[in-house]
């Protein structure tokens, strides 16, 4: 969960790769996994698809312990909003879930009218005022 992710875990991300146009994803779900490299693409054993993932620059320091890195992967899963849109999701988000359009290397995004499948009110829109979680 984004919630659960401190801003010193992220610290040395250089690079988002998104694999596929997310700007028309209301939500990502993101986590940080445990990889063996601080680039490229990883390996992905999640139901549903990889959206995207964080690149890691040369000063990130692997685990003591397991030699890993804790990158940033970005995925959906195949009951989620933008595979089936009436469904379990239509008006709420997981836990995990993130606008896409508020991450960045070293942010870790936040939460928005979008994301969480609320629409906004008639007198918001007409202010063009979108909130944030």
């Amino acid at each position: 969960m984004s919630s659960l992710i401190d801003d010193d875990e992220i610290s040395h991300e250089t690079e988002l790769v998104w694999l596929e146009d997310v700007n028309g994803l209301d939500y990502v779900r993101q986590s940080l996994d445990r990889l063996p490299t601080r680039r490229g693409r990883p390996a992905y054993y999640r139901d549903g698809r990889m959206v995207g993932y964080a690149q890691l620059g040369p000063r990130a320091r692997p685990s003591r312990s397991s030699g890993t890195f804790r990158r940033r992967v970005f995925w959906l899963l195949p009951h989620d909003r933008d595979s089936v849109p009436g469904g379990l999701y239509a008006s709420s988000a997981p836990a995990e879930a993130i606008d896409p359009r508020t991450l960045a290397p070293r942010d870790k995004g936040r939460k928005t009218q979008r994301s969480e499948g609320g629409p906004p009110s008639p007198a918001m829109q007409e202010l063009g005022i979108e909130l944030l979680w």
